[in-house]
C-alpha cells in the first residue's frame, strides 16, 4: 500500500499548524522554561507586571501591525510617543511653571489632546506617503526627528513633573485588581480585532497591502485606506504615551527611544509579513507578550539589559527569515 500521499499531507496539516500556532507554542515554551528557572515567574504579582510592561508597546504594536500590514512602516512612533505625552501633561500638571496657562485642565481635555497629536502627526505622515509618494521609510523617519524636536522645543527641554490624580489613573490605577494600562491594551486589541475581521476598512487594508494596484481597480480608495492606516498609528502612539507619562509621573523628552524598534519586532514576530497583506492582530498580541516575558524572565535571572537587545535583535532577524521562507513555499 502506498503511503506517500498520506504522509504528504501530514507534512503539510503539520507545517500549516506550524504557520498558525508556531508564536503561540514560542511563547508557552518560554513560560514553561521561565517558570522552571525563576520561582517568582508565575507568581500573580509578576504576571500583572509583565502584562502591564507589555500595554504600552502592545498598543504601539497594534497601530504599526495596521500599517503593515497596507504595506507600510511607521518610524515616527517613539518620538510621537514623546510629543503627546509632554502635549497632554502640560494641560494636566499642577505645576505653574510647566503647565499651559490655566493648567490642570480637565482629564478628559488633557487625554483628546494627547490623542490629537497623535493623530496629527499620522496624518502628515500618512498625506506624504499616500498623496505625495514619499517612501514610508523617509517620511517616518523625518517625522522620527521632527516629533522629538519638536518635544524638546514644547517641554523646553525639562520634563513636566505633578501631574493630577485623574490623569495618573490610566498609568497607576485599576480597576478590580486589573490595572488600568492592561485594560487599555485590551480594549485596543478587542477593537483592532473586530475592525480588521469583521469590517469593510478591515478587508480593504488586506487587500491594499497585498496587491495596491489590485484594490485600485476593483474601486478600493487606496490613497484614502493608506492615511488612515498612518492616523491610527499617530492616535495609538498617542495613547501609549499618556500612559508612559501616567506611569511615571511626568511626561520625559526623552521617552519612547527606540520603541519603534519594539513594536515592529512585536508585529514581525506575530507573523505578519513585512510585504503587507498577511497578518493578525492576535499574532501582534502574542508577539508583544512574549518580548515582554523574555525581557521579564531575564531580569528575573539577574541577565544584563544589553543581553535582552541582543536576544530582540535575533528575534527579530529569525521571523523575518521564517517570512521569508513562508513566502518561498507559498
Amino acid at each position: 500500500m502506498n503511503t506517500r500521499p498520506a504522509s504528504i499531507n501530514f507534512q503539510g496539516a503539520a507545517a500549516e499548524y506550524g504557520r498558525k500556532y508556531g508564536i503561540l507554542i514560542a511563547l508557552l515554551l518560554v513560560c514553561a522554561v521561565l517558570s522552571f528557572l525563576s520561582e517568582f515567574f508565575l507568581t500573580q504579582r509578576n504576571i500583572l507586571n509583565v502584562l502591564r510592561q507589555a500595554s504600552i508597546n502592545g498598543i504601539l504594536a497594534i497601530g504599526m501591525t495596521f500599517v503593515i500590514l497596507a504595506r507600510g512602516i511607521d518610524l515616527s512612533v517613539g518620538s510621537v510617543v514623546a510629543l503627546a505625552g509632554v502635549v497632554s501633561a502640560s494641560l494636566a500638571t499642577t505645576a505653574a511653571t510647566a503647565g499651559v496657562a490655566g493648567a490642570p485642565y480637565p482629564v478628559l481635555i488633557a487625554l483628546m489632546a494627547g490623542i490629537a497629536v497623535g493623530m496629527a502627526a499620522g496624518w502628515i505622515c500618512g498625506v506624504l506617503v499616500a498623496y505625495f509618494n514619499v517612501p514610508a521609510f523617509v517620511a517616518t523617519l523625518g517625522m522620527l526627528s521632527a516629533a522629538r524636536g519638536l518635544t524638546l522645543l514644547y517641554a523646553g527641554g525639562r520634563p513636566i513633573p505633578s501631574l493630577t490624580p485623574e490623569y495618573r489613573f490610566i498609568g497607576t490605577g485599576d480597576i478590580l485588581g486589573i490595572p488600568m494600562p492592561i485594560i487599555l491594551f485590551a480594549l485596543v486589541f478587542v477593537m483592532a480585532y473586530i475592525v480588521l475581521s469583521s469590517t469593510r476598512f478591515g478587508r480593504h487594508v488586506y487587500a491594499v497591502g497585498g496587491n495596491p494596484h489590485a484594490a485600485r481597480v476593483s474601486g478600493i480608495n487606496v490613497k484614502r485606506v493608506r492615511l488612515a492606516v498612518y492616523i491610527i498609528s499617530g492616535a495609538l502612539a498617542g495613547l501609549a504615551g499618556m500612559i508612559l507619562a501616567a506611569r511615571t509621573g511626568s511626561a520625559l523628552t526623552q521617552a519612547g527611544i527606540a520603541y519603534e524598534l519594539d513594536a515592529i519586532a512585536a508585529v514581525v514576530i506575530g507573523g505578519t509579513s513585512l510585504s503587507g497583506g498577511v497578518g493578525r492582530v492576535t499574532g501582534t498580541l502574542i508577539g508583544a507578550l512574549l518580548i515582554s516575558v523574555v525581557n521579564n524572565g531575564l531580569d528575573l535571572m539577574g541577565v544584563e539589559s544589553y543581553y535582552q537587545q541582543v536576544i530582540k535583535g535575533v528575534l527579530i532577524v529569525g521571523a523575518v527569515m521564517l517570512d521569508q521562507a513562508r513566502h518561498k513555499h507559498a
